[in-house]
């Protein structure tokens, strides 16, 4: 059996499982005995898949056969790497067999490798518990003696400020939903229309891959199972956002996405994000700005208004209509937020140039009188006794007695070596690689006067394109 038709299978008992039994959902099958089961679960997935489009008035037969018209799209190179190396016959085939009820001579469909990829797939999952209970990172403002801001600390991807969905204005909740999962209301997890319409996208115009995901199955991929494009992580995906949702309640789990996503600027959450932008909190957020930040999760970089602010309008535009055909905005309201500038505040690097003794130090006073394990475990306010003058004061009066202790020894009039990096490494892209090159060292750069170690920018050029093989 093909290879990507196995994974394809293993996919589709999942998403059968979640659409039609989710409370029923195996993890493990037998391969020697269950074969019968798997079909069967099979037959009903697509019969309700068949019904899910019978709602729309679409027909899925023709749906199919459209995108299959083209086997070059995708056989080729230019098809997503996900389904490189699929026999589009082979697909076909399968689909007769379990969707339209036929009995075609040669299937491929083998249960017993499909059961074992499938089983491969699912294990070690983890629990929707551990996800429910899992405190997103956050950031914690140190506030010096007058009430001032005067340090932050936050994990790497961790700059966020969490917000209980109670605060979030219905109007930015509205906004998210329209433009990333618009039946996020009213499915358990999975939308099997929108999986269904990635697949057969990606089968009638190849490219990117798209995934159909909801917001449900982006919180679990962005809280544990990651974003490789795998088969092998959609299947995980789909079955733990599953089990979430029977769980957690939607509003609890519009708090968990809107806490955990990226949104440029160094933002994580749509507090830090409408603080970085507008800066204000997301409780004041107008219908411009709201649908702005709504259109970013697709592409923080692509779609960033500082970098690329008319791809940053017209995806706020696109948000905009989706909440006018869902009757939140009307037209009027519509067409004045579009026509409206992005009102973005400047651009602010978050950095600290005091202070750093002063973090570490409540770091351990909080783990000691507070229990807590870390600052950035949660998004805290610290209020401190620091004066933030005397602090400076005394940080820079600590650096000049260094300097004339160093003055003093003498030490930092000794003329280090000059290293130059260049002619080094023009050396090592010429010579021919060695089994066992000995290690060398390189002769320290110390003193007031020695000139700085000079290294040039690499040149980068924009790569080559070639089509993947696969």
């Amino acid at each position: 059996m093909n290879t990507i038709l196995i994974k394809l299978f293993a996919t589709a008992l999942t998403l059968s499982q979640v659409t039609t039994k989710p409370e029923a959902l195996k993890t493990q099958f037998d391969p020697a005995v269950d074969g019968p089961q798997v079909v069967q679960i099979l037959r009903d997935g697509c019969a309700h898949m068949r019904k899910a489009f019978d709602i729309e008035d679409i027909n899925l037969d023709e749906l199919i056969s459209t995108a299959m018209e083209d086997p070059t799209a995708v056989a080729g190179p230019a098809a997503p790497k996900i389904l490189h190396g699929l026999d589009i016959g082979e697909l076909n085939t399968s689909y007769k067999q379990f969707c339209k009820g036929e009995n075609p001579k040669g299937s491929p469909f083998d249960a017993r490798e499909v059961i074992e990829f499938y089983n491969r797939a699912t294990t070690d999952l983890p629990t929707a518990e551990a996800l429910r209970d899992k405190a997103l990172p956050g950031m914690t403002r140190i506030l010096d003696a007058s009430g001032k801001p005067f340090a932050e600390t936050f994990e790497p991807n961790g700059r966020r400020l969490v917000v209980p969905i109670a605060d979030v204005p219905p109007l930015v909740r509205q906004a998210f939903i329209a433009a990333e999962d618009k039946r996020f209301e009213c499915h358990h997890g999975i939308d099997e229309r929108g999986v269904i319409r990635a697949f057969i996208g990606n089968l009638a115009a190849p490219g990117r891959p798209a995934g159909g995901s909801t917001i449900t199955q982006q919180v679990v991929k962005n809280l544990s199972v990651g974003d490789d494009v795998t088969y092998e992580r959609k299947i995980r995906e789909m079955i733990v956002a599953s089990r979430l949702e029977r769980i957690l309640g939607k509003p609890q789990i519009l708090g968990l996405y809107l806490n955990g996503i990226y949104l440029g600027r160094g933002a994580y959450g749509i507090e830090m994000a409408a603080r970085s932008y507008f800066g204000k909190s997301v409780g004041q957020l107008t219908l411009p700005e709201a649908a702005l930040l709504a259109g970013m999760p697709k592409g923080p970089n692509f779609y960033s208004p500082d970098k690329y602010p008319e791809r940053a309008r017209e995806r706020r535009a696109y948000v905009l209509a989706r909440l006018k055909e869902e009757g939140a905005i009307t037209e009027a309201e519509m067409a004045a937020a579009v026509a409206s500038d992005l009102g973005l505040k400047p651009v602010e690097t978050a950095r600290r140039d005091s202070g750093f003794y002063v973090v570490d130090h409540l770091t351990r006073e909080a783990r000691t009188f507070a229990g807590l394990d870390s600052l950035t475990a949660h998004s805290l306010t610290v209020r401190s006794t620091i004066n933030a003058g005397l602090q400076r004061a005394v940080e820079g009066a600590l650096q000049d007695g260094l300097a004339n202790y160093e003055r003093g020894t003498g030490r930092q009039t000794y003329p280090g070596p000059e290293f130059n990096l260049t002619e080094s490494v023009r050396k090592l892209q010429a010579a021919v690689p060695a089994p066992e090159a000995a290690p060398q060292s390189l002769p320290g750069v110390t003193g007031a006067e020695a000139k700085p170690t000079e290294i040039k920018p690499a040149e980068i050029k924009p790569a080559e394109a070639k089509a993947p093989v696969g």
